[in-house]
Parts: structure tokens; sequence; C-alpha cells
């Protein structure tokens, strides 16, 4: 199964695209991640990631490509992967369609007030794990690993906003290109939880 996740900034990609890679024993491949390794690093592409990211732009077309290329040479990925934050443009799309056979993309549709809620009150943690204020009761601590959760440097209403706007005027269409390709299922989220959008997902990945 290789499927792609697609949904705007804060549509809840990742914590749907963990449920999926447990349930059904694929790897979830974030290019966010594997851009904030590298930031973390201190590498050169993670320099060049951090200055577009930070600005709510895009990075470039061909650096993305490249590392999802080599990503995907690895032998974890034979029994199948969930591609989160890739392709993000039509361009990305055509170069991925040269190196896989992508079987589904999956759209999350939520409308855009609600995922400027969403960002601006999501807290994270290094582990990985991603929360919602409104959920965390006061706490400043990841259930899971205790380390101290913060806000990313990005998630702020202007920086939000620029991230709408680009994946509007970029990845927006995505929608189209794979419809017309006969690849392309969307499950509305509306003020589902998470739980209620997983149940919707996997009645279509089930099929």
């Amino acid at each position: 199964m290789k499927i792609i996740l697609l949904g705007a900034p804060g549509a809840g990609k990742g914590t749907q695209a963990t449920r999926i890679a447990s349930k059904y024993g694929i790897v979830h491949i974030s290019t966010g991640d594997i851009f904030r390794a590298n930031i973390k690093g201190g590498t050169e592409i993670g320099k060049l990631a951090k200055s577009y990211i930070d600005a709510g732009k895009l990075v470039p077309d061909s650096v993305t490509c490249d590392i999802v290329k080599d990503r995907l040479g690895w032998d974890d990925v034979k029994k199948g992967y969930l591609l989160d934050g890739f392709p993000r443009s039509l361009y990305q799309a055509e170069e991925l369609s040269k190196f896989a056979d992508i079987d589904l993309c999956l759209n999350l549709e939520v409308d855009p007030s609600l995922i400027m809620e969403r960002i601006c009150g999501r807290r994270v943690c290094s582990c990985g794990e991603s929360y919602h204020v409104s959920t965390l009761n006061g706490s400043t601590v990841c259930a899971k690993c205790g380390k101290e959760l913060y806000a990313r440097a990005d998630d702020n209403p202007e920086t939000v906003k620029a991230r709408l706007d680009t994946y509007d005027e970029n990845t927006a269409p995505l929608i189209d290109y794979y419809k017309a390709r006969g690849k392309l299922v969307t499950v509305v989220c509306g003020t589902k939880t998470p739980d209620e959008v997983f149940e919707a997902v996997c009645e279509v990945l089930d099929k």
C-alpha cells in the first residue's frame, strides 16, 4: 500500500498518519520530520530549509524531491509507505510519478477557520507527539515521554496564514491532479474528533 496523505497545514495529517502506519504496518514518511532532523543536526540542507520554513514558504522542489527519492530507496518501505507532506506541488507530483507508483491519495478536508485555531493551539514534543492546548488541561509535558512541550516557531497567526495561502496556490491543485487519475478519496473532517476521522479513513483503506 503506497499512499499520499493530502490536506492543508493543521488538517491532522500527522495524527492520522501515525495511526495509519501502525494499523496497516506501513512506514510513515514525513518530509517535515526529515527536514526538522536536518535542521536540528545543522546540516546545509537543514539551514536552507529553515530559512524557508521560518518565512512560511516551501522548501525548493529540487531539494525536497531528492530527499524523498533517497528515502523511498530504503529497505523498510518495501511493504508500503505513507507520504505525509509530499508532494506539495504539481511539479513534485510529476517527479514522484517517475520513481514511485502511488495507489491512493487520501485528502483530509478541513475548514480554514478551524485550521487556524488548531495550529496556533498546537504543542509538540521532541519525541514526535502532538497535542492541543484545549486537551492538555494545563499540562506542559508530554504524556508519552514526560519531556517539555513547546510551540513551533512557525505556529503563529501570521505564518499560518502564509502557509494556508501557499497551500491554496501550490498544493490544492493536486486534488484535481489525483482525481483525474482515479486515485483521490476525500474524507471531510469537519468538527470530527481524531478517532472519528480515523474511523472514516479506515473505511476507505479497508476497501
